[in-house]
Order: structure tokens, then sequence, then C-alpha cells
């Protein structure tokens, strides 16, 4: 494995309230790991800082060994990408256009090169997204919104995807091709973070999953070991048992 970023006692406060505290892990490629937790305990911050959008954190949070903060943000932008939950795009670009702009890092003129137009095509047919490749970006349904989202970053050719909640529009069976997409990608050599609600989809896809609570990292360990009776009560209060797939994964049954 490749060391991609090392968390070292991260922590936040943002308008005096602590949002993240004592945060120590290294993240390594290629894995696809799942970042859980319940509402407000810091998922989405974490990405943010790991990013580079949130440079005030305490603590180290190095990138290649080098503090996030100190990267130059074009050189950071070809190695790192995050994808918000939701990107607005108010002017009538075509979805093709919107995966282009993920080639900005890497375009030293006005023009597009027979290279980053071969990084689109690939981009939107891993995401299917082909198909509504000449339609207006806001026509699209918020699913589809998000895998263009999705295709404009890996055009990038990222060595690190950060990704916040990147099921939350979509339907069953785009839930499924995009966790799968995302496993393939990190089996090809790439760091996936990806912040989650659906713990059976972590189990079933990620190497590991990291469980926040309050700020602090609460566990750190593979489906297997994550996930339990015991850990889903300490960090969600619910009651649940663990059954095994087919395949030998963890699954949370829910209910009396």
């Amino acid at each position: 494995m490749s060391e991609l970023f090392q968390l070292e006692d991260v922590g936040l406060t943002y308008n005096g309230s602590q949002v993240l505290a004592g945060i120590r892990t290294i993240l390594d490629r290629p894995q696809l790991v799942a970042l859980a937790g319940p509402n407000g305990a810091g998922k989405s911050t974490l990405l943010a800082v790991m990013a580079g959008l949130r440079p005030h954190y305490a603590g180290r949070c190095l990138f290649q060994g080098r503090q996030v903060r100190r990267w130059a943000r074009r050189e950071f932008a070809r190695l790192v990408c995050f994808v918000p939950q939701t990107v607005r795009v108010d002017f009538p670009f075509t979805a093709e256009q919107v995966v282009m702009m993920g080639r900005t890092p890497y375009c030293d003129g006005l023009f597009e090169s027979p290279a980053d137009w071969e990084a689109v095509e690939s981009a939107m047919a891993l995401t299917d997204t082909l198909p509504f490749r000449r339609r207006d970006f806001r026509s699209l349904s918020a699913g589809e919104r998000q895998r263009v989202i999705l295709a404009s970053v890996l055009a990038q050719a990222p060595a690190a995807l950060l990704l916040d909640e990147p099921t939350s529009f979509l339907d069953l069976e785009h839930q499924v091709s995009i966790y799968r997409l995302l496993r393939n990608l990190a089996a090809k050599g790439m760091l996936v973070v990806a912040a989650t609600h659906d713990l059976n989809l972590a189990a079933a896809y990620a190497d590991r999953i990291l469980l926040l609570k309050g700020g602090r990292l609460l566990l750190d360990a593979p489906p297997q070991e994550a996930l339990s009776p015991a850990v889903l009560a300490a960090a969600f209060g619910i009651q649940a048992d663990i059954l095994k797939t087919k395949a030998g994964k963890p699954w949370i049954a829910y209910g009396d």
C-alpha cells in the first residue's frame, strides 16, 4: 500500500463548537473507506479538512507527507478530488461540458486536447452518463446530476477521491452501481473515501469503516469487525441483529 493521508490529532472548532477532536488514522491506497456515523458526527467536516477546504484545523492532516494547507491548489486538485452532496450549476452547460470542467487542472490553453476528450469519454462511460451527454445539466434528475459530477472528478484521474454521500439521490440500481464503481477504482489503485449513512452498502463494498460520533473516531476496522450489535447501539442507539450474506459480508437486520 502507498500512504496518502496521515491524520494526527486533527480537530476543528466552528462557531465556538468542537466539531472534530483527536482524529488519528492513516489512509493508504488502494482501498475503499466508508466514513459512517450519525448526523452531526463530523463526516462532512472531516472530508472538507482532507480536501483542503477547512485549512484552520488543529493537529496535522498530511497528504503525501505535506500538510494539506501547504499544497498549491492546482497541484493538489490534480491529486485529490472532492465531491460534495450537491453541486449547483446555474449556466446552460451540457452534461459533457460539466464533465470537461474536471479537466481544468490539466488545461494550459484555451482548447481541450485529445487526451482531455478521451478522459471525459471514459469517465462518462464508467458512470453511465453518455446517454445524456448533450442534455442541459439543469434538466437532469438529481441522481443523473450526481453521476455527472462523479464523472467530472473521475476525468481528473486523481490519486484520492473524497465523496460526501455519493448515493444520496440515487435509486437502488445506481446506488449499487456507484459502489461497484468505487470498489473497482480502489482495486485499480485509487484511495476512495465515501461518507455514507448506508451501512449495508458500506459492509458490502468497503475495505474499512471509520465510525465517527460526536466529532471523534469511535472505531476504525474492516466491516466484519466494525459492525456488531454493541457498536450499533453505542454509535446510533439502536438494537439490530447482524446477519451474513452469501458472500460472507455482515448485513444489518433492523426491526423488532
